[in-house]
């Protein structure tokens, strides 16, 4: 697959792109996605019929990969972990006696890791333009959740053993709820682009 990854990313079409004040938004930016990112985490409902409960937490993680580009929501991913890391309650089922470190290397340990290289992904597939494009970006958010679910569900069989239902508790409870987040980014992503296109125009 050749990407050309030339495009401009989302933030890219609004304020400044050089100099001062593009450090400054740059700096607003992270600001802002770190508090998007705190706030969908505890956006949840349940699953219905289980006691499993899904977040808006993935669909920022991906929305703002592909907004933002790699480099800035690279930066944007870590500056949330750091958050999390000194005990601020930021994480889905983080809660102010379980936090921090303690909270990271349990079961969510795994996903947390599939953030960053998820919202990699996702930037550099939106340098490449597949954010314009409904059927392109279901198929970035559909790499991305790969990407998120895949060291996920490794951590946990290492920390609880490959002998449990390591599917059933960290995959098959969250596709539903996944695929309409999905379904959500593949629609919200382009139709961005043909408001700046139209409002350019």
């Amino acid at each position: 697959m050749n990407l050309t990854l030339n495009r401009n990313v989302l933030v890219e079409t609004f304020g400044a792109n050089e100099g001062a004040a593009l450090r400054l938004k740059q700096v607003a930016l992270v600001v802002l996605g770190i508090l998007a990112l705190a706030v969908a985490a505890k956006i949840k409902a349940p699953v219905p019929g289980t006691p499993v409960m899904i977040s808006m937490g993935t669909f920022a993680v991906l929305t703002i990969g592909a907004a933002y580009g790699p480099r800035l929501g690279l930066a944007t991913i870590l500056g949330y972990m750091i958050v999390g890391l000194l005990g601020y309650d930021v994480f889905q089922n983080s809660t102010a006696d379980l936090n921090g470190l303690e909270y990271m290397m349990g079961g969510t340990g795994g996903y947390l890791v599939g953030y960053v290289l998820a919202v990699l992904a996702l930037g550099v597939l939106a340098r490449a333009g597949w954010d314009r494009s409904a059927p392109k970006m279901a198929g970035a958010m559909l790499l991305g959740n790969v990407l998120i679910y895949v060291p996920g569900l490794i951590w946990l069989g290492m920390l609880y053993g490959w002998d449990k239902p390591i599917l059933q508790w960290g995959l098959t409870p969250f596709l539903l709820g996944d695929g309409i987040k999905l379904a959500l980014a593949a629609v919200v992503l382009p139709l961005a682009w043909k408001l700046v296109g139209r409002a350019r125009g």
